[in-house]
């Protein structure tokens, strides 16, 4: 394909960036237009990662040192997840677009590492949020992260597809644009890989799945933060942060693409929602990570039920909680806040 090419389909249409990087429009509806060229003279795409092991700990750390030089904070007017307009060249080559999703130009995979770093673009306007969007665009994301998941799961050189969003300068966002990130491992990263195993446990010993078991037991508690007829968001019995929600469905579902597009679309509704109870915390916009645990591509999916995670360091609205040496060094976490009481304040935003 040259660094122009254009595959459409629907609502989905493939690009090329100049540099070589694939480039993916998910329109709320077909018929746009996305035949835009990128006009930035790029050197080619070259991903330099590297995968070190970790003998003592028995974990992969990737190495990355290109990423040095990724954008931070850019200056108003030269956002590189806006659309291009006049002079302004960005990542993204249309002049407004709905959802995108489009190989990092830092990337902390790919290359000798393998797998692949995307990041998707949840709207064009720089000052939204993603607890913001209109239910189409909730849809238009949800079958984005559908889509990937099962596009990048079928590559020889990945292992696990990881959706992540980091909100906030106070969590170490490098650019306030609305945008998450998909890492697609070359293996199941440590915190799901204990989960997997735990659940394999569970099942060997009990012939059930352990979330399910934990969302049963959930729903009938005091932790419960919203609910629809086939999912629970619900703060854990045993919460690390501040404030942290899980988002469930009630039976096992292993991964995003398992889901048809209703049930998709109530999951995206009741994720936008916790988001919602979140930013109403403070009296400013809450940082917070996010992210999604789903089945690997290929080993122990059976163990797997899908489920998304949000969780923020703000304790206070002046206060932050910091991993300290008991948390980073022993792994010991201390949460300053009863997850019942969090929970309560969540339920009543």
């Amino acid at each position: 394909m040259s660094a122009h090419a254009v595959t459409a389909s629907t609502a989905r249409t493939s690009v090329r960036l100049a540099d070589g990087r694939e480039l993916i429009y998910f329109d709320d509806a077909p018929g746009l237009d996305r035949s835009t060229l990128d006009l930035r003279d790029l050197p080619p795409y070259a991903p330099a990662a590297e995968l070190a092991y970790d003998v003592l700990h028995d974990e992969e750390v990737l190495v990355a040192a290109h990423r040095q030089n990724r954008t931070y904070q850019p200056a108003p007017g030269e956002c590189p997840l806006c659309a291009s307009r006049g002079d302004h060249l960005s990542e993204i080559p249309a002049t407004g677009y709905h959802v995108v999703s489009f190989e990092n130009r830092f990337p902390s995979l790919g290359g000798p590492a393998g797998g692949r770093c995307e990041v998707l673009c949840f709207t064009s306007l720089h000052d939204g949020s993603f607890a913001a969007l209109p239910p189409e665009r909730l849809a238009t994301v949800g079958r984005a992260w559908a889509d990937r998941t099962a596009e990048l799961g079928k590559r020889p050189d990945v292992e696990y597809v990881f959706l992540f969003e980091n909100r906030g300068a106070a969590i170490g966002a490098t650019l306030p644009h609305p945008h998450g990130q998909i890492y697609a491992f070359p293996y199941v990263p440590p915190t799901p890989r204990r989960m997997l195993a735990a659940a394999g446990r569970f099942r060997e010993a009990h012939g059930r799945c352990l979330m399910c078991e934990v969302v049963a037991r959930e729903a009938a508690g005091p932790r419960v933060v919203a609910e629809t007829d086939g999912f629970l968001a619900y703060v854990p019995e045993a919460a690390r942060w501040p404030y942290e929600v899980y988002v469930a469905p009630r039976s096992c579902v292993p991964d995003l693409p398992a889901l048809d597009a209703a049930r998709r679309d109530e999951l995206m509704r009741l994720y936008a929602d916790v988001l919602r109870r979140f930013d109403a915390l403070f009296e400013h916009p809450t940082p917070y990570m996010a992210c999604w645990y789903q089945a690997p591509a290929h080993a122990s999916r059976d163990a797997a039920h899908l489920c998304a995670r949000v969780y923020t360091p703000q304790r206070t609205a002046d206060k932050l909680k910091f991993l300290a040496t008991s948390e980073t060094g022993g792994g010991a976490y201390i949460n300053d806040v009863l997850p019942d009481a969090a929970a309560a304040r969540l339920r009543e935003l």
